[in-house]
């Protein structure tokens, strides 16, 4: 069974989130504060996390942040806010969606379901025993590895299937619009916005000035680009 962790200090928005999901076939544990929702996700394997953004102590941006440290399981901010730079913010420290209050049952349901489909697949494509190595940039895209100057780079799945699809099509301009259906896929209900983070966040850890990037290039009012040489 497919386990939830709902982090969420209104119990009664945590206990119909839990009914919705126990409906349609889900498992899921609640925490009331950040530092348990932390705690259950250090000790406990879940397939998903859904992150209340006002949460006492520890807010849910920070808590993203926290958790992106060691999971890049689905992260579904639920949140009454509705303002763009909320969602940045959200997308920049590790969410993969929002969930705005009130929902309803269906929508709840359909954008967990999506991003585990999307989450199950990305995992489950096994990936060939071969490496992409430009310049000092080198991917291991058996272990799923990134090294800069044969210095490791932490990357999350998202970023690392990312950027190999960027590697792996050199030269060629992507939207960001393509790259969003290809990596989350319209059925996800996300935001492109998450693309610029994300490629952002990539140019951070692999480029020597992000800046000035040498590997992945924007193409302004079109998209990105792959350098290759």
């Amino acid at each position: 069974m497919k386990k939830i962790l709902i982090i969420e200090d209104e119990m009664d928005i945590a206990e119909l989130e839990r009914d919705y999901l126990e409906v349609n076939g889900f498992g899921s544990d609640i925490a009331s504060t950040g530092e348990e929702g932390l705690r259950l996700a250090r000790t406990h394997s879940y397939n998903l996390i859904l992150l209340d953004l006002m949460l006492p102590g520890i807010d849910g941006f920070a808590l993203c942040k926290k958790l992106r440290e060691f999971l890049d399981i689905p992260i579904l901010m639920v949140t009454a806010r509705k303002e763009d730079i909320d969602k940045i913010r959200g997308f920049d420290r590790g969410a993969d969606d929002y969930i705005v209050k009130p929902f309803t049952p269906s929508e709840l349901i359909a954008r967990v379901k999506a991003h585990m489909s999307r989450y199950d697949r990305l995992i489950s494509r096994e990936a060939p025993k071969d490496e992409i190595e430009i310049k000092n940039l080198r991917v291991d895209l058996d272990s799923r590895r990134v090294y800069v100057d044969n210095e490791e780079k932490p990357l999350t799945a998202k970023e690392f299937d990312l950027l190999v699809f960027l590697a792996t099509h050199p030269d060629r301009v992507f939207t960001k619009e393509h790259l969003f259906e290809r990596l989350w896929g319209y059925d996800s209900f996300g935001d492109i916005t998450t693309v610029t983070v994300h490629i952002r966040k990539i140019r951070e850890k692999i480029e020597e000035d992000p800046s000035d990037p040498v590997f992945i290039e924007t193409i302004w009012g079109v998209g990105y680009r792959f350098k290759k040489q």
